[in-house]
Parts: C-alpha cells; sequence; structure tokens
C-alpha cells in the first residue's frame, strides 16, 4: 500500500468514493443526513485540490485507490479562546473489503505529519454521535472530547 497526495487524475475515483462515503451516512443515519446524491450536487473533492490550504491523500493498491482523507489548515478563534493554528480531518474513508488493515491509519498519520510540518498546533475532527466505528479510530490516535454538541428536537 501507498499513501501519496491525491493528483487531478484521481478526481472520478475519489468523487465515487466520496459518494459511498456521504452514502453510508445517509443509510445510517437518513433523518440526519442527504441522500449523496444531493451532497453530490453541493460538495466536490476538487475543490480539496485546487485550495493550497486543503490537503487530499490517497491510500493505493497497486493502481486502486482503496481509501482517502482530506484536510485543510484553518485558525481557531474565539470570543472566548485563545487562538490556535489548527488542521481539520474533513473526510476520511476506507473501501468497506480493505477496512481493518491499517488503511485509515495510514492516511491519518500522512495528514498529520503534513499538518504537523506546517506548525499546526492542534487537529480536530467532527464524528457523528452514531458513527462509533469513527469514535474509537480517532480516540485510537488520541483524539479526546473538546465540545460536546447537543440536539434536541423540538415538535
Amino acid at each position: 500500500m501507498i499513501i501519496q497526495a491525491a493528483q487531478y487524475s484521481d478526481l472520478e475515483t475519489l468523487n465515487q468514493l466520496m459518494f459511498d462515503l456521504h452514502e453510508e451516512h445517509h443509510l445510517q443515519a437518513p433523518d440526519q443526513f442527504k441522500t449523496a446524491q444531493e451532497i453530490e450536487q453541493e460538495k466536490s473533492i476538487a475543490r480539496y485540490l485546487d485550495d493550497p490550504e486543503c490537503l487530499v491523500f490517497v491510500a493505493r493498491e497497486g493502481d486502486h485507490i482503496i481509501g482517502f482523507i482530506t484536510g485543510h489548515f484553518c485558525e481557531l478563534v474565539s470570543t472566548v479562546s485563545k487562538a490556535v493554528l489548527m488542521g481539520s480531518v474533513d473526510e476520511l474513508y476506507v473501501e468497506p473489503r480493505f477496512r481493518q488493515k491499517g488503511v485509515a491509519q495510514a492516511l491519518f498519520h500522512k495528514i498529520e505529519s503534513r499538518f504537523i510540518g506546517y506548525g499546526v498546533k492542534q487537529i480536530f475532527v467532527e464524528v457523528w454521535a452514531f458513527n462509533q466505528t469513527a469514535q474509537q479510530f480517532y480516540q485510537q490516535q488520541g483524539f479526546g472530547h473538546h465540545i460536546h454538541w447537543l440536539r434536541k428536537p423540538v415538535d
């Protein structure tokens, strides 16, 4: 397996993997997530390739892309907390048949090392409450709770 920066020639495959990611989320929480078709109309991974503050890495097995990770740099500015240069992990997806083989960890370590190289002091990621697998993965990578967002439906 090779981890490397994504290229424009990877865009078609990356868009399909992004579609698969959003389809999985929609199937797990249809009351909270739009369909993959709806998201596809609004969001493209191409914007990451065009933005110098964004990162996209792919995992390859031979000529086949088996997973990807996206992220971006930002500065957290708040009226109550000190400003800090941060890296955000935006999407991480591995094809189901390649899960539990270290692909996600390799992708995460690649983006983490790039963030560190750019001087990032903290990395953050948003994970939905239903996605226990992702929560466990990020906790194993050293993430801890920062802010608890709570939601209450009112009918």
